[in-house]
């Protein structure tokens, strides 16, 4: 498997400490009428914006893991993490949901819970997702953390004082990244206008690749807000 050299993308690190108690996976089961199988062509992946998450859910137990900080036996306070690697087709029906997979081990999730601070959100990943490109999900998500790992942010805290547009934030966002332009890049935002994600489109590859027309995000000029409270 070819992956994104560390010189194109390199990642921040964060505190995060791991509990040694941590919750058991449990299967996901395939939704009805959800399953879609489809050749894989690219692939997304996606950086959730964890203070805005955390910002309504740090009192939720479901969420003490990513939210609740280490004195509160959480994993540590978090910017980005990686919400997915998405396997995608040339059109919006992506692949997901290929077959049934059993839980995972206790064992195969905790190395990724510094990267993704959620068991369930690791287990329904490989359910969804990772299901469609291999049997073997270690491959998955080692493959999903390397990338992850090799991402560079721009100042996120400079950012959230500033005025700016999707854009903006783009631009500032590829820039940070040798080998990406904003156009391989799409941004999400919730109704009130506070960043939640940032997905870089990749070929086959994994290489950064310009983001196909039907892959949406927030609307360039539409005005981004980025939380910083706990994350």
């Amino acid at each position: 498997m070819s992956l994104l050299a560390p010189s194109i993308l390199h990642a921040q690190a964060r505190e995060c400490r791991i509990p040694d108690r941590i919750a058991a996976p449990r299967a996901v089961p395939v939704p009805p009428g959800e399953r879609r199988t489809a050749p894989v062509t690219n692939y997304l992946l996606a950086l959730s914006w964890s203070p805005e998450f955390c910002r309504t859910r740090g009192r939720d137990p479901a969420h003490r893991l990513q939210c609740g900080g280490i004195a509160d036996g959480g994993a540590g306070r978090f910017g980005f993490i990686l919400h997915g690697l998405w396997p995608e087709t040339n059109g919006p029906r992506w692949p997901q949901w290929c077959r049934p997979v059993p839980a995972l081990s206790r064992a195969a999730v905790r190395p990724h819970l510094c990267t993704t601070p959620s068991v369930r959100l690791i287990q329904r990943e490989w359910a969804k997702h990772g299901s469609c490109m291999t049997r073997d999900p270690g491959r998955y998500l080692r493959a999903g953390s390397i990338l992850y790992r090799a991402v560079r942010y721009p100042d996120m805290d400079a950012l959230s004082r500033r005025n700016q547009t999707v854009r903006q934030f783009a631009q500032a966002f590829a820039a940070a990244n040798r080998g990406v332009s904003p156009d391989m890049v799409r941004v999400q935002s919730n109704g009130r206008g506070w960043l939640t994600e940032v997905r870089i489109c990749l070929g086959r590859d994994f290489r950064p690749r310009r983001c196909p027309a039907w892959q949406r995000g927030a609307r360039p000029n539409e005005r981004l807000r980025i939380w910083r409270g706990r994350g």
